[in-house]
C-alpha cells in the first residue's frame, strides 16, 4: 500500500455500550445475558476510525476488566496516543508500549486509530492484511445449556442456519456426557470442545475420553500459564489442542508451536494486543504450518467487521466464531452481518473496517461517554 499523509489526532471518544444478548451465554467463567463493551472513535481533522474493546465486566476471561480498560484508556493510553502527528499504524504500539499489559485497551484505540487511517488512504483492512478471500466460513459457540436436549435443540438450529462448525463450552461436570450425547446425535458434524482453561493435569483420562469421539479440537482445556502441561497432554491425544488464553503474542506463539503445546491457535485480537499483533500471530503460525482461526468475543459489528478482515488472511484455515449478527443481538450498532445459507459471510470491502455504528442505535445502547483531548 502507498503512504498516506500522517493522520493529526484532534480527539479520541470512548462510549461504553450495553446490548442484551438474544439469549445467555454460559461458559466455565459464568453466565452472560448482555454485551457490554467500549467503543473507541479515533477524531482526526478529517477522517475518524473505529475500534471496539473486548474486556468483560469481570475479569474471568482475563485479568482485564471493562472499568479497568475504561481507566486505561482515558487516563494514559488515549493521551499518549494523541501526543502527536500518527504517520504509520505502528505508531500507536511506540506509543503505548511504556504501559504495561492492558493489551485489550491498546488493541481497541489501535484499531480505531488503523481504521481511520485505511479510511484516508481508500484501502480496506483485508486489503491491508493481505487477505486472499471476500467470503469466510463461519462456526458457532454454544454455551452451556442446563439439558442436553436443550443444547442439541439449539445446535440443530444453527446447523440448519448453515454454520459450518459448532464449539460446545465444557466444563467439570458438563463434560464427557454432554459431549458423547451430542456427537452420538449429530456422528458427522464438525465438533469441537471449549474449556476455558478449567481443567488440570489430573483431567487427563477425561481428555484421552473425549479424544475418542472425532473432534476437531480441544481448546484451552488446561491453565493460561500451563504450556509444558499442555505439551504433555498434547503428545497423549491425537485430537490437536487449540491454544487461546495461553497465545498473547506471536513470541507465546512460537512458543507453544516449539513446545508441541498445541496444534491449532485461536487468534483474537483483543488478547494479543491488537489487530497487528494479530497479524504477527498469524504469520508465525503460518510459517510452522500450525492452522488458525479467529475467536470471537461476543462483539457489536464494529469488533465483528473487524475479526472478519483477520479472517481473510491466509493461514486461517478453519471456520471461526465470526457468527451473525442475529446470534448474540436482535439489534447490532452496525448494519447486520448476515450468514449466507452455505454458511459463509462477505468481508468487508469499503475503506478501514468497512462498516460503522448506525448513530441512532449507538445513542440509544450508550451508558456513559468521554471525550479525550490532547
Amino acid at each position: 500500500m502507498s503512504e498516506v499523509p500522517e493522520i493529526s489526532l484532534r480527539a479520541v471518544e470512548l462510549r461504553e455500550v450495553a446490548l442484551p444478548l438474544v439469549r445467555p451465554f454460559r461458559t466455565s467463567f459464568g453466565e452472560e445475558r448482555e454485551k457490554r463493551a467500549i467503543l473507541v472513535r479515533a477524531i482526526g481533522d478529517d477522517v475518524e476510525g473505529w475500534g471496539e474493546c473486548v474486556a468483560s465486566e469481570e475479569p474471568r476471561y482475563s485479568e482485564e476488566w471493562l472499568d479497568g480498560a475504561w481507566m486505561a484508556l482515558e487516563r494514559w493510553i488515549a493521551p499518549s496516543v494523541l501526543g502527536g502527528e500518527v504517520k504509520r499504524p505502528g505508531h500507536v504500539v511506540e506509543r503505548v508500549r511504556w504501559i504495561r499489559g492492558h493489551r485489550m485497551a491498546k488493541a481497541a484505540i489501535e484499531a480505531a486509530v488503523l481504521d481511520g487511517w485505511l479510511r484516508k488512504a481508500g484501502v480496506s483492512l483485508s486489503d491491508h492484511l493481505s487477505g486472499v478471500r471476500d467470503r469466510i466460513a463461519c462456526g458457532v459457540s454454544v454455551g452451556i445449556a442446563p439439558t442436553v436436549e436443550e443444547m442439541l435443540e439449539e445446535i440443530r438450529g444453527y446447523l440448519a442456519k448453515g454454520y459450518r462448525r459448532i464449539k460446545m463450552k465444557i466444563e467439570p461436570g458438563r463434560d464427557l456426557g454432554v459431549v458423547r450425547a451430542v456427537r452420538g446425535a449429530l456422528p458427522d458434524t464438525p465438533l469441537s470442545v471449549d474449556a476455558n482453561g478449567a481443567y488440570t493435569p489430573a483431567d487427563t483420562p477425561l481428555f484421552e475420553a473425549l479424544d475418542e469421539l472425532e473432534l476437531m479440537m480441544i481448546e484451552q482445556p488446561l491453565d493460561v500459564e500451563d504450556l509444558m502441561d499442555h505439551a504433555g497432554l498434547q503428545a497423549r491425544l491425537n485430537t490437536p489442542i487449540c491454544l487461546d488464553e495461553s497465545i498473547r503474542s506471536a513470541s507465546d506463539a512460537l512458543a507453544a508451536i516449539r513446545l508441541g503445546a498445541c496444534r491449532i491457535i485461536n487468534i483474537k485480537p483483543g488478547r494479543v494486543g491488537g489487530i497487528l499483533e494479530a497479524k504477527r500471530v498469524h504469520d508465525v503460525a503460518l510459517g510452522s504450518n500450525v492452522p488458525v482461526w479467529i475467536g470471537g468475543m461476543l462483539e457489536t459489528g464494529v469488533g465483528r467487521a473487524a475479526n472478519l478482515a483477520l479472517a481473510a488472511m491466509p493461514g486461517v484455515t478453519l471456520p471461526g466464531d465470526t457468527s451473525a449478527s442475529d446470534r448474540y443481538f436482535s439489534e447490532d450498532l452496525t448494519e447486520p452481518f448476515v450468514l449466507s445459507a452455505d454458511g459463509t459471510m462477505a468481508v468487508p470491502v469499503g475503506p478501514g473496517i468497512g462498516v460503522e455504528p448506525l448513530q441512532g442505535r449507538l445513542e440509544a445502547c450508550t451508558v456513559r461517554a468521554s471525550l479525550i483531548k490532547p
